[in-house]
């Protein structure tokens, strides 16, 4: 299958995070309008004029046919349209620089749109292109009122759209919208036709005479949805006869101003740590743009190229589409010291922020890639478990509801026990831990948090084995007690702690846990066991489950387990493939994406990854439910069970982390900067 013949669930067009996240649902740019990942409509209009003739390319504009799209390809930083018409090839490019090696670039909210057109006839060209954007992108209804300008700038001609009643972090939820700070249409100065008005006077004048209107609408504020006035720019091109390249770009930008409220201090996105506000920021990027683009495209070659090497080339399509998800799920800010902090938000499964089960499962990416980004997740929940706040002996779950990290809401949040999950985030978090030290020697890390991990490796030893009637991460199956994934989780939680003590040079302290950890797994291995496979609880015969966290063993070199456990549940799991995947457990038939490649790669032998993966790909291409990634979806007939857009996809790029070889190259990046 070649790779404009993938179909995707979902395309991301404009993703930076959770809200600034622009997706088109559907197979063609121009079959419908463009979505927020929540799946509220986004005004966004392609046009284009070949020697007089109006095409629609982007948006769902009847007014105009729509013009041949050829192609669409996702790449990690890139979502590139081709189109045909007229004696023209149109290349649309989406490009946001996501580099994680880089994180003041990664940070920035700005996305480039490129335009590149090519003679197919020998002809020469006249062409005009037009894009709008309406002003859903910064209210949370298009009831809410908006206001717009136009601002000098040195580089560009900015056309902007602002909330008009604005209250900075003023409300935190899950299915919501950003409603403060200001969107902003960047076209290069002296370059580009504008207007702000109703956006159906200005497409239907541009479609029979290319023209905008003489004069912007000043009724304002007024709602989005009254009149929909947006912010157009046009652009008017020579394509040569000679197949030479005409070319373009403009940039569309979103300024929070602040970002995320993390224990009741303001911070405002990572970016100004070295840019002072956000006419800098477009200025940097104008300057900045050929070279980011150049980067950017050697980047997704290097990507594509060493995925394809980790886990094939289906694998590697999978890896492209979950890229700029798993970054968009989160935002970067900086802290007070100047320190990266990214936080998630649980999309469409509850909005917590900074969820530690979530971390777990996201962490992969960005510890192949970019281990400050880890350090960013980790760090915040640290700091707030070693507070007086926080009075348990275990980690939190989370630290509130996006955007505002003032606290955990989850369970009995801060006041009781009941409805945590303390055997889940003591394991997440010492086994990620541990891989930092591992795969980067972050001594420094382990060192500054040494009590608050020793506290919770002490809780693991004590409760950890069996666990008692609490949820795991997958806790939208339930409450049960014995389960021995959760098991397999804190035994190896006590090995990566072991690993920790050992690095801080307490040989004592080192020996104790991974003498308890190796008592454990032997016991596991007994305990577990039911006949050809492992079981879900240990007191429920006859029943299986996917055992993915036993995947540490391996990458953490702790060889707690025999090989042969691995090897005899995967064989196992062959059995029991469904049409779209392998089910989490024997007790439905819905699965959990992340835990499907962990799964897989657990014996380390591509067979058994192809075997197990091959399904998952399939599954993408034809899944009925058109949305960014889910994470849980059933296995027989491919619907979306639950949530979508989460971060949790960064848990597909584990497969990297077999490669010590690209996991230094990798690294090596990111010392470079």
């Amino acid at each position: 299958m070649s790779m404009q013949a993938m179909r995707y669930p979902a395309i991301p067009l404009i993703v930076h995070d959770p809200y600034f996240s622009i997706w088109s649902f559907d197979d063609k740019l121009s079959e419908n309008w463009a979505h927020h990942w929540t799946g509220s409509s986004i005004g966004l209009a392609g046009l284009i004029r070949i020697d007089g003739k109006g095409y629609c390319f982007c948006g769902a504009v009847r007014e105009a046919p729509q013009l041949e799209q050829l192609s669409v390809e996702v790449l990690p930083t890139r979502t590139i349209y081709c189109f045909a018409g007229g004696g023209v090839k149109f290349t649309l490019t989406f490009l946001t620089p996501a580099l994680l090696h880089k994180l003041e670039i990664l940070s920035r909210p700005v996305t480039y749109i490129c335009y590149d057109l090519v003679s197919t006839d020998g002809r020469a060209h006249e062409v005009e292109i037009y894009f709008d954007f309406g002003g859903e992108s910064c209210v949370d209804q298009t009831s809410d009122p908006i206001v717009w300008s136009r601002f000098l700038h040195p580089e560009f001609d900015l056309l902007s759209m602002a909330a008009a009643n604005q209250l900075p972090l003023g409300k935190c939820g899950d299915n919501l919208r950003i409603d403060w700070g200001r969107l902003y249409l960047a076209l290069p100065r002296g370059q580009f036709r504008q207007a702000v008005a109703p956006n159906y006077e200005m497409r239907c004048n541009f479609i029979a005479s290319g023209t905008l209107p003489d004069a912007d609408c000043l009724e304002m504020p007024q709602p989005v949805r009254f009149d929909w006035v947006s912010m157009a720019g046009v652009v008017d091109l020579e394509v040569p006869a000679d197949g030479k390249t005409a070319s373009s770009w403009f940039a569309v930008g979103y300024d929070d101003v602040w970002s995320i409220e993390y224990l009741y201090r303001k911070l405002p996105a990572y970016w100004r740590n070295t840019i002072p506000d956000f006419s800098s920021l477009l200025s940097a990027a104008y300057r900045e743009y050929a070279a980011l683009r150049a980067e950017c495209e050697a980047y997704d070659t290097e990507w594509m190229r060493d995925m394809s090497a980790a886990g094939g080339e289906k694998f590697a399509r999978i890896g492209a589409l979950a890229f700029r998800q798993a970054i968009g799920a989160h935002k970067v800010v900086t802290n007070l010291d100047g320190t990266a902090l990214f936080f998630s938000k649980e999309n469409f499964s509850n909005g917590c922020i900074a969820t530690v089960d979530v971390t777990y499962p996201s962490a992969p990416l960005f510890l192949f890639a970019q281990p400050e980004l880890l350090k960013g997740m980790l760090i915040p929940i640290l700091d707030y478990a070693g507070s007086r706040r926080w009075k348990f002996p275990f980690a939190p779950h989370d630290l509130g509801t996006y955007p505002l990290a003032n606290g955990q809401v989850y369970g009995g949040g801060e006041r009781f026990e009941k409805d945590q999950m303390p055997v889940e985030e003591c394991g997440n978090m010492l086994i990620l831990a541990g891989a930092l030290l591992k795969f980067h020697e972050d001594l420094a890390f382990v060192e500054k948090y040494r009590g608050t991990l020793r506290t919770w490796a002490e809780y693991l030893l004590d409760k950890g084995y069996d666990p008692e009637n609490q949820l795991c991460t997958d806790d939208f199956a339930g409450h049960f007690a014995h389960n021995a994934n959760l098991s397999l989780k804190a035994i190896l939680a006590l090995g990566a702690y072991s690993q920790i003590a050992a690095a801080l040079g307490d040989a004592a302290e080192a020996e104790k846990f991974r003498a308890a950890a190796q008592s454990a797994a032997d016991r596991w291995s007994v305990d577990a066991l039911d006949g050809d496979h492992y079981k879900l609880a240990f007191d429920r015969a006859g029943s299986w489950s996917q055992k993915y966290n036993l995947v540490w063993d391996r990458l953490l070199g702790l060889h707690l387990f025999s090989p042969e456990i691995a090897t005899r549940e995967v064989a196992f799991y062959r059995t029991k493939l469904e049409k779209y995947g392998l089910p989490l457990d024997n007790r439905r038939s819905y699965t959990k994406l992340d835990w499907e490649f962990w799964t897989a790669t657990l014996t380390g032998d591509a067979d058994d990854f192809a075997t197990l993966t091959e399904p998952i790909y399939r599954w993408v291409c034809e899944t009925p439910t058109r949305v960014p990634l889910t994470d849980w979806y059933d296995t027989i007939d491919g619907r979306q069970s639950g949530f979508q857009a989460r971060s949790v996809v960064g848990g597909v790029f584990l497969p990297m982390l077999n490669d010590a070889a690209l996991c230094a190259k990798y690294a090596a990046k990111c010392a470079k900067k």
